[in-house]
């Protein structure tokens, strides 16, 4: 069951002039760590119930510098807190003619284990489900 938006990703050129943005509203950073897996280095940002995650690649094989290249920097994902077996959920989307994009589920930022749902199901949104890291989830 999807319980809430968990974060709002959005991709950037350069972290530290984007922490100092934000910093200008009066929020705060409450980590910065980097995802191998993915190239890129994220910073967590708590507004509410929810966070701002600000990510800045580490390399041009990632997937948030090619997004950049591709339409600048902005909003890139929107992600939804799932409780239960992603795995299942993934292949129950699947079955339903969701396309989702990790095969198989990988371990994220925050220690989170991620699925993607391609924006084509998701009306041009790119959407990430997120869920307590279970192994193999």
């Amino acid at each position: 069951m999807i319980t809430k938006i968990d974060h709002i990703g959005i991709a950037v050129k350069s972290l530290e002039e984007a922490i100092e943005k934000y910093k200008t509203l009066g929020l705060r950073i409450t980590k910065i760590e980097e995802v191998h897996t993915e190239k890129v280095r994220v910073a967590f940002i708590p507004c509410g119930e929810t966070k701002i995650e600000l990510l800045e690649p580490t390399s041009k094989e990632s997937p948030i510098w090619r997004f950049i290249k591709k339409k600048g920097e902005g909003i890139h994902h929107i992600a939804l807190f799932f409780e239960g077996d992603l795995k299942s959920f993934s292949e129950h989307l699947e079955d339903k003619g969701v396309c989702t994009l990790k095969k198989p589920i990988s371990k994220g930022a925050d220690g989170k284990a991620v699925q993607f749902i391609h924006p084509n199901s998701m009306g041009g949104v790119l959407v990430e489900l997120v869920s307590l890291w279970k192994g193999n989830s």
